[in-house]
């Protein structure tokens, strides 16, 4: 609930006072954004972790990071599709609702019109179209190339930990156990 309040409200603020095709695009890379991480949740999923293991053995950026996503699929799909997917969703289909009131609303049509009716109908459509397409193309897309996708999505996470400092994985307890006995 707290992310859908700030990606509503960064939407919201973002789309006033920009005019309707901008607001359009706005919609559009919310949409990608959506699919983007639905795509990276299904390949979660079908990832196999023994890949990972032999990229981690040869110590690779990232390996031991898509271990941990391949580990933990069931929590990390279910953040990416569920939560941002779904969020991603419904903020497209209420900011396109915005760039409809505003384009009517600079075309002169009134809130009850016909014509701002059939211009909601239309964007309405173009967005559910390239939401519902854009992640069946990315399910099958992830499926058939879950190894590289979930490589570099824990390569992403390992330059997020080492370079920016920013951990969004744990161990499981595992590192911090090994650590607590070598110290003695």
């Amino acid at each position: 609930m707290v992310l859908a309040a700030i990606f509503s409200i960064i939407s919201t603020f973002v789309l006033s006072g920009v005019t309707w095709a901008i607001g359009m695009l706005i919609v559009l890379i919310i949409v990608f954004i959506g699919v983007f991480f639905d795509t990276i949740g299904v390949a979660s999923t079908a990832a196999n972790e023994k890949p990972f293991h032999a990229m981690a053995s040869e110590r690779l950026h990232g390996a031991k990071h898509a271990v941990l996503i391949t580990r933990n699929a069931d929590r990390f799909a279910n953040f990416c599709n569920d939560v941002i997917g779904d969020i991603s969703g419904i903020i497209s289909g209420t900011a396109s609702a915005y760039v409809v009131l505003q384009l009517s609303l600079q075309l002169g049509y009134s809130e009850t019109s016909s014509q701002q009716f059939a211009i909601s109908i239309l964007f309405t459509s173009v967005v559910a179209a390239l939401t519902v397409g854009g992640k069946a193309l990315g399910k099958t897309f992830a499926i058939h190339y879950a190894t590289p996708i979930i490589y570099q999505v824990g390569r992403l996470l390992y330059i997020l930990e080492v370079k920016l400092k920013i951990k969004l994985f744990s161990a499981n307890g595992k590192m911090k156990k090994k650590d607590k006995m070598t110290r003695k």
